[in-house]
């Protein structure tokens, strides 16, 4: 079952000058009926009025946010090599392509026809295969190129800004001025310090599986892991960290397992597994 969005321009575009997240929150349970493999299609209206395809998200899971969370309480997580951003800059205004579809959208102005609940709509085989064919020649937009994060945080904890500032401009040329500012001067400032913090809370504990280095080596080497990770937008803060073993850093960064606030646990393809240790308070972001 394929679903359209109608995502809010400001939103969508302060998702790509923070770092494109790959996935998307909304308060209507079809993110939640919608399958893995199938895609949620998402337009936009640009700063000039026009409506325009915005993005391709290929579902690879589904998680929950927690109660009271500001945009919804359901989550969808994109398939990073089959999702797509497209750049939305000289595009044809994608209007009456959507009234084309199954969905009802009779209003003079298409976005009101798409709000609150009725943002996200039920497509049909036949409304995807359009939409594919429509997309086809559009370019991709430059800004939603991923930073590797394993890297990343590797260079961050070192809290070395060159090693940082290389990273980005020979990985991802085409990042956003907010975020790189963001990732040149805030996080190689902050990250040790959250790193000490969550080491002394757990005594060096692995949260997923208790492994504690300090008790058998009497060296901290547990590593700090970002829950909504740095290069899709999120915080370099104790609220977006948990403390993890090497080997469960390395499957979480190899898998992309996303990480689900109902049971508090990370999404591996075949298993999940949830925090056995939790003395901090996680906020999605």
């Amino acid at each position: 079952m394929p679903l359209l969005y109608h995502w809010v321009g400001k939103n969508y575009r302060r998702d790509l000058d923070w770092g494109a997240g790959y996935h998307l929150n909304q308060s209507n349970p079809l993110l939640q009926e919608i399958y893995v493999g199938d895609s949620l299609w998402a337009f936009t209206r640009t700063t000039t009025g026009k409506y325009v395809l915005a993005m391709e998200l290929v579902v690879r899971a589904k998680t929950r946010n927690p109660n009271g969370f500001r945009y919804g309480s359901y989550r969808i997580w994109g398939d990073l090599k089959r999702s797509r951003y497209f750049r939305t800059e000289g595009q044809p205004d994608i209007s009456e392509l959507i009234r084309r579809l199954s969905v009802k959208a009779n209003s003079p102005v298409i976005g009101r026809s798409f709000q609150g609940h009725a943002a996200v709509r039920r497509l049909t085989p036949a409304d995807h295969r359009l939409l594919v064919d429509y997309a086809r020649h559009i370019p991709l937009e430059p800004r939603a190129r991923l930073l590797p994060e394993e890297e990343l945080e590797a260079r961050i904890l070192l809290g070395d800004p060159d090693a940082v500032s290389n990273l980005i401009t020979t990985e991802a040329p085409g990042i956003a001025d907010e975020r790189r500012q963001y990732l040149f001067e805030q996080t190689p400032r902050r990250n040790p310090r959250h790193v000490q913090e969550l080491r002394e809370l757990y005594g060096g504990m692995c949260q997923l599986c208790g492994w504690n280095p300090k008790s058998q080596y009497r060296r901290n080497l547990c590593e700090a892991h970002h829950v909504h990770w740095l290069s899709r937008g999120g915080d370099d803060a104790l609220h977006n960290m948990v403390l993890i073993c090497p080997n469960h850093h390395r499957a979480i960064h190899r898998t992309d397992a996303p990480f689900d606030w109902a049971d508090a646990s990370f999404l591996f393809p075949k298993n999940r597994e949830s925090l056995q240790i939790s003395r901090h308070t996680l906020q999605a972001t």
